[in-house]
C-alpha cells in the first residue's frame, strides 16, 4: 500500500535523518538495512548513482516491507518508472526538473525535488509542491541560506542534503521547517563494500543518539 506525502513527511520528522546510500552490490542492502533498523533508522534513500539502485529498492521492499524507501538522484523518466516499479515510497531529485516532477505527479508517486534558490522554489510552488530537498546544502549557504529563504517562503518543508555531518546536523534540525537531514557519512560506500556493519551500526547509533536529544 502506497504512502501519502503526509505519511512520508510524518515519518521523516520522526526519524530526522535519512541515510543516503550508494551501492556496488544490491545484495548489501539487506544487512545494511538491518543494521540501520537495529539502531533506530528503518529508512533509506537508495540513489541512482549506482546501476544497482532499482534492484536494491526492489529487494528491500520485498524483504523489509516496513522500511521507508526513497529513490534518490532520479534524473530521467526511465529512473522514475524503475523507482515506482521497484516499490519506492517516494522520489528525491538533486535539482528541479519540471518534466520529472509532472511525471511523478501523473504516476501518483510523491516527489521531493531539489532546490537551492528562489527561482527553483517558485517553480516547485507553481506545481503545488512545498516539500523540497535543499541541495547541496552546505555549498549553497547552509543554515543561513535556508533561514533567508524561509523569510518569503515560510510554507516550505525542507530536507537538506549535502555536506551535513555530526558537527552541523543539529543546527539544521533546530529549524522548524526542516523535516529531516540527508547524510551519507555513516553509510559510507567503503564501509558497505567491506561489509563493516559493526562500524556502520556504531556511527548510526551515534547520530541517532545525538538527534534524539534535539
Amino acid at each position: 500500500m502506497s504512502l501519502t506525502l503526509n505519511e512520508i513527511e510524518s515519518k521523516l520528522r520522526k526519524f530526522k535523518i535519512v541515510p543516503v546510500i550508494a551501492l556496488d552490490n544490491e545484495k548489501d542492502i539487506l544487512p545494511l538495512a538491518d543494521t540501520l533498523a537495529e539502531n533506530g533508522l528503518p529508512i533509506a534513500e537508495i540513489t541512482f548513482r549506482s546501476s544497482f539502485a532499482a534492484e536494491a529498492i526492489k529487494l528491500l521492499r520485498q524483504e523489509r516491507p516496513d522500511f521507508l524507501i526513497a529513490a534518490g538522484t532520479v534524473l530521467t523518466p526511465e529512473q522514475v518508472f524503475q523507482a515506482k516499479n521497484a516499490g519506492a515510497d517516494f522520489v528525491v531529485t538533486p535539482g528541479f526538473n519540471k518534466k520529472i516532477v509532472k511525471l511523478c505527479q501523473d504516476l501518483n508517486l510523491p516527489i521531493t525535488p531539489g532546490i537551492n534558490n528562489p527561482m527553483s522554489i517558485e517553480a516547485a510552488l507553481e506545481l503545488g509542491i512545498n516539500t523540497v530537498k535543499f541541495f547541496p546544502a552546505e555549498a549553497s549557504g547552509g543554515v543561513k541560506m535556508i533561514k533567508a529563504l524561509l523569510g518569503p517562503y515560510s510554507q516550505l518543508k525542507i530536507m537538506p542534503t549535502g555536506g551535513i555531518d555530526l558537527q552541523n546536523v543539529k543546527d539544521y534540525l533546530a529549524i522548524p521547517n526542516i523535516l529531516a537531514c540527508g547524510g551519507s557519512w555513516f553509510v559510507d560506500k567503503k564501509l558497505i563494500n567491506t561489509k563493516n556493519w559493526q562500524e556502520i551500526g556504531r556511527l548510526t547509533a551515534e547520530v541517532v543518539n545525538l538527534i534524539s536529544s534535539s
